[in-house]
């Protein structure tokens, strides 16, 4: 974005996560120093591997979970339910909370300049939805029959399955439900989609494309197959530690990433329209960044994509390190994680990197897939309102080879504005600047 270009601000937050769905409960476990992580119970244990995560155990699914809602929102979502999966359903509550938060439940936005950007994981099955299926097709009396799936299995299948796990699910319902007639995508980058979300909304709002857009993500780490994933390809923390205790960015003690599910959503709104309608202003979007960087084997490189996207949205923010008041870390608790993210920091930041306060969000509820991103924006804007940074949990013991200023304690200033960081294994890395306006 240029100094040509529309001014950008947030103004309504929504959040599904394991701290609750309420922004006055999220900021006083937040505060409070108050974790989500806890043993299993929607998923069983893997035994020696996973026995913990962050959970969204008051989010059932039910309609009471979407907020509030006018009466024919009402009937539409609760119709729909049975064409979403877990994960579509998260997307809409969070965006249903951001929208009423911003000021526009009973109040519809104007349909041609309002739309919306969504990102997700990539969405699968759990075994449940073939289970029938699969035993009209022999499984379980002998051997799976090839030839009977196509005549007997798949008749037996919902034929609503497919719209259920279609990860451009999320931003076509959040459209549809509230009339959005405006731009619209979806976004697949795991771990980097919602920050990525935000920034395609944002820069659709600069051009002049829409005057408002509702942004954000939706994923999870707790389900049949992708814990089982998680166990294969990612470092997780060590199974026998207290639920509480287990996620432990940048300390020297930690073991690996806690699993967990939720999503976020913001709404943007150009500067000038937002503040004639007298909307309250959480703060204001001045820049984003974004690298890709990955070897000829496919080997992400994180430390280089984080950096590169961080410089990048430092000075399209005009901000220098010494006037940034906080990092939002990607951290997500793994050895070789929170050390690139450290040299990324130490390369963007300079010599600031060990005063600048950096905080752990994961370390509340774990890795959230896709939808980490946007609430953990969520907890930095909350912090910038109150003027104060939440505690990073688990924080005692500095690691040398992460030599960031952790925000251990409850009682430092969130400043003016924050750096936010996302990145996926694979190297794709994502960040944003907010300030105070």
């Amino acid at each position: 974005m240029s100094a040509a270009d529309r001014r950008v601000v947030i103004t309504g937050l929504g959040i599904v996560s394991p701290l609750g769905s309420d922004l006055g409960e999220f900021w006083s476990a937040l505060i409070g120093g108050r974790s989500g992580i806890e043993p299993l119970v929607n998923l069983p244990a893997l035994d020696g591997k996973v026995a913990f995560g962050g959970e969204c155990r008051q989010f059932a699914g039910e309609i009471d979970n979407f907020g509030e809602l006018e009466k024919d929102l009402k009937k539409s979502i609760r119709k729909a339910l049975k064409m979403m999966c877990r994960e579509s359903m998260m997307a809409v509550a969070a965006s249903q909370h951001a929208i009423v938060d911003g000021g526009f439940g009973a109040t519809p936005m104007e349909a041609e300049r309002s739309g919306v950007v969504f990102g997700s994981d990539y969405m699968l099955s759990p075994p449940e939805d073939f289970i029938s299926a699969m035993k009209k097709a022999g499984i379980g009396a002998g051997g799976f029959e090839y030839g009977k799936w196509g005549t007997d299995g798949l008749r037996d299948m919902n034929p609503l399955w497919m719209l259920s796990y279609l990860p451009n699910m999320p931003a076509s319902h959040v459209a549809i439900f509230n009339d959005l007639q405006g731009p619209n995508n979806s976004l697949t980058m795991r771990e980097a989609s919602g920050l990525m979300a935000i920034r395609e909304a944002a820069q659709t709002i600069a051009r002049g494309h829409a005057d408002r857009m509702i942004a954000g993500a939706t994923g999870t780490r707790i389900h049949s197959f992708k814990t089982v994933h998680a166990t294969q390809s990612e470092q997780l923390a060590n199974a026998e530690l207290p639920a509480h205790e287990a996620c432990r960015p940048f300390d020297l003690n930690r073991s690996g990433m806690v699993v967990g599910e939720g999503a976020g959503a913001i709404l943007l709104e150009e500067y000038e329209s937002a503040k004639a309608r007298g909307a309250k202003i959480y703060g204001e979007l001045l820049s984003t960044g974004s690298s890709a960087v990955a070897d000829a084997n496919l080997k992400g490189a994180r430390e280089v994509a984080l950096a590169n996207a961080a410089k990048a949205a430092l000075v399209a923010a005009g901000i220098d390190p010494a006037q940034l008041g906080h990092v939002s870390a990607h951290a997500m608790g793994t050895r070789a994680g929170d050390v690139e993210e450290a040299v990324a920091l130490r390369e963007a930041l300079g010599d600031r990197v060990k005063e600048v306060p950096v905080v752990a969000a994961k370390s509340f509820f774990g890795n959230l897939g896709a939808g980490g991103g946007v609430v953990e924006t969520v907890a930095s804007l909350l912090a910038l309102r109150e003027g104060t940074l939440f505690p990073t949990l688990n924080f005692s013991t500095p690691d040398p080879e992460c030599p960031v200023h952790a925000s251990g304690a409850a009682n430092l200033s969130a400043g003016q504005s924050f750096l936010k960081l996302s990145v996926t294994p694979q190297g794709q890395a994502a960040a944003l600047v907010v300030a105070k306006v």
